[in-house]
């Protein structure tokens, strides 16, 4: 169907109407009554009989045909979630050097370490205001230098256990740390 600028139309999966106000090859925007423009793929719209010059009008539009394709297409089905990756920590903080900065030049180890380190920190307190109950903090294997800083890190909280994330998922090089959220962080008391 042709449609042309300032027709009213309708969408049809949608209760989406309005004006339209621009069409470029297959898409067609159009202008809602609150003033919001939204664009859509040429067959997604009907006209609207209410808006435009033809108050009776029947348009050569094949409802049997949209509702055929309505019904063929199935909704996709949700991946299955194991139950061992449900409670699986959704918050990574990768500590690679290479991806808290640009460039590594000019940077002692030492700087790079307590750049680590600080992110850490930072992303640990983060997660600790915004009641985040596990995060992995991957950190390579190398010679263990940053591994063993983490461990002492999370050893201040009293709030936090840490252990060794999923060798599955991490290998060696990840470090899990789970947040007890009703604990103060002070006193260990609760």
């Amino acid at each position: 169907m042709k449609f042309k600028v300032g027709d009213t139309v309708e969408t049809i999966d949608d209760a989406i109407s309005g004006v339209i106000t621009n069409i470029s090859e297959n898409t067609v925007t159009v202008e809602d009554s609150d003033g919001f423009n939204f664009q859509f793929v040429a067959n997604e719209l009907m006209l609207s009989a209410s808006g435009n010059s033809l108050e009776n009008a029947v348009y050569n539009t094949d409802f049997e045909a949209v509702k055929k394709e309505k019904a063929s297409k199935k909704r996709k089905s949700a991946p299955t979630v194991k139950p061992k990756e449900r409670h699986a920590p959704k918050f990574e903080v990768d500590l690679h050097i290479h991806h808290l900065t640009k460039s590594t030049r000019g940077m002692s180890n030492f700087d790079m370490l307590n750049l680590q380190l600080d992110t850490a920190r930072g992303q640990l307190e983060f997660a600790i205001r915004k009641r985040i109950p596990k995060i992995v903090f991957i950190h390579g294997v190398g010679e263990g230098v940053l591994r063993q800083e983490l461990e002492t890190l999370f050893s201040r909280y009293n709030n936090v256990t840490f252990y060794d994330a999923d060798y599955k998922i991490y290998g060696l090089g990840a470090t899990e740390v789970r947040v007890f959220q009703n604990i103060d962080p002070y006193s260990g008391a609760i």
